[in-house]
């Protein structure tokens, strides 16, 4: 049991300082179950999309092994989960990170927490709407049969404006509660996973029949990490894994809503990341076995093939049913950009709940149960980084895929040593405890926060993602250390202006009681 943890409020009110502070926020209740949440956590990593995203910048860097570094990059994720399992069951709460960093580590990083999975959120929903963008014209081309319509995606005073749209849209139905979300998560989900599944089967068809583009036999060395290069490759290529499983954390930050806080977003974690590894390793074997691993043609190395693998691929493999991929990507990424919504939504909630954020940022929709300023936030905050970025350049919107890896890794990593230090009184009371609250959280949190320094290090070269740069200094590096500055700054003036939170007096640090 959490030590001087009150009973949560039904108000939503915040408790005295002297216990944690810990209390509702007026969420809809009981409405998510481990099958639903997995549901969403499945559509909020979007595997259609971040695959046709981020698998041909993987295949580039370290070929025929991507399957080993898919491992990889799953193996810490998967032991965070336990971490954030054992965090959720002992204090489910909307604010997810932010609040276990704070009652972990103390106001300060615990702020830093919440503002990584905020920004990083805000950065994917920027790419989820510029791909949803992409394939609703490609498409159109395909069902007109007009070539052209794809490249009105390039044209800005069209591109921006159907952007604005679709996220609205998004954060729309975001806004009227989980499970208006659940409920389009289900059939949109259902229809990804199944042209996936068409495009594995059609690929390995044309293989075994000689018809592949480049016929490349599945080999065990595929899966074998030290064969894959040397560290900072390893790491590079890692920290685009990691933008590929991120998401799950999302049915955690639905823990106020579940039919049973401590358990079921825990059990839907687990269920997400699993799915999720069997269709990223079927696709990216399917994908390499087809096509290979060349820089010509229809080689998954192709630097034309990066920026959309299955565009390029999808009709070689399926024929006329190609269209059938478009739609899976573009349903992906529709799905994502709503069911994405849930996470920074949810944290900006408890951030304002809790005061670390201006008192309107914890404000509930009376009718739908949701936040209501925070979902409004998030949504606006999303179209002005797409915006500006666009305008920049196309490269610039590109890299926040790489930054994002970045912010990723140090909120997963923080939240994986805020299990430890929480529960620092009961890590060695039995074989479970070791495993799951120490162990487990001590690799998966220091792994994730080496790839972070390691990333950061290397993305200070200008060459590092797109090759754009800033005064010298790598793209990526900017976006991704620059974004977490920007959080300092924030907080910084937060405390200034509202000190409560940053003295403990409305969520304080604790341990558990052991």
């Amino acid at each position: 049991m959490t030590s001087a943890t009150p009973p949560p409020s039904t108000s939503g009110s915040v408790s005295a300082a002297s216990g944690s502070g810990l209390s509702s926020k007026g969420l809809s209740a009981g409405k998510i179950g481990a099958i639903g949440g997995a549901i969403i956590g499945i559509s909020c990593i979007a595997p259609a999309y971040t695959l046709t995203s981020g698998l041909g910048p993987t295949i580039s860097q370290v070929g025929v092994h991507t399957p080993a570094i898919l491992l990889i990059g799953f193996v810490p994720m998967l032991l965070v989960v336990f971490g954030y399992r054992e965090l959720n069951t002992a204090m489910p709460d909307s604010g997810t990170t932010f609040t276990w960093a704070t009652r972990a580590f103390g106001p300060w990083l615990g702020w830093m927490g919440g503002w990584g999975l905020i920004s990083a959120t805000v950065l994917v929903l920027s790419n989820l709407a510029a791909v949803a963008v992409d394939f609703l014209f490609l498409l159109l081309a395909q069902i007109f049969g007009e070539p052209g319509i794809a490249d009105l995606t390039r044209v800005l005073w069209i591109n921006i404006p159907v952007t604005i749209v679709l996220t609205a849209a998004a954060a729309w139905i975001s806004y009227r509660g989980v499970e208006a979300t659940q409920k389009i998560q289900v059939w949109l989900v259902a229809f990804q996973v199944l042209a996936l599944g068409w495009f594995v089967i059609a690929a390995f068809f044309h293989v075994s029949n000689g018809t592949a583009f480049d016929p490349t036999p599945v080999e065990l060395g595929w899966f074998n990490p030290a064969e894959a290069g040397d560290f900072s490759t390893v790491a590079a290529a890692v920290s685009l894994s990691i933008f590929l499983f991120w998401g799950w954390d999302t049915v955690i930050t639905m823990n106020e809503e579940a039919k049973n806080p401590e358990k079921t977003p825990g059990r839907a974690a687990m269920l997400t990341i699993v799915a999720i590894v069997i269709i990223y390793l079927a696709c990216t074997v399917a994908v390499i076995s087809f096509a290979g691993v060349g820089t010509d043609g229809l080689g998954a190395g192709n630097p034309e093939n990066q920026e959309s693998i299955f565009a390029a691929l999808a009709g070689p493999v399926m024929g006329p049913f190609a269209v059938l991929v478009s739609i899976a990507v573009l349903s992906s990424s529709l799905a994502s950009l709503q069911s994405t919504m849930v996470s920074p939504s949810r944290t900006i909630l408890a951030m304002g709940h809790y005061r670390a954020l201006p008192k309107r940022y914890g404000n509930i929709s009376p009718r739908y149960k949701s936040p209501s300023v925070a979902t409004v936030t998030s949504a606006g905050a999303a179209i002005i980084f797409y915006v500006v970025m666009r305008l920049l350049s196309e490269n610039a919107l590109w890299d926040t895929i790489t930054a994002l890896g970045l912010m990723v890794c140090f909120y997963y990593g923080v939240t994986g040593l805020a299990c430890i230090w929480y529960f620092r009184r009961s890590l060695f009371k039995g074989p479970k405890n070791f495993f799951f609250r120490f162990l487990f959280p001590l690799v998966g949190g220091v792994t994730l926060l080496v790839i972070f320094v390691t990333t950061a290090i290397d993305s200070l070269d200008p060459d590092y993602g797109s090759g754009s740069s800033v005064f010298g200094i790598g793209l990526v590096f900017v976006l991704g250390i620059g974004v977490l500055l920007l959080g300092v700054v924030i907080m910084i003036f937060q405390s200034r202006r509202h000190p409560a939170f940053f003295r403990g007096e409305t969520l304080a640090q604790g341990v558990h009681a052991g």
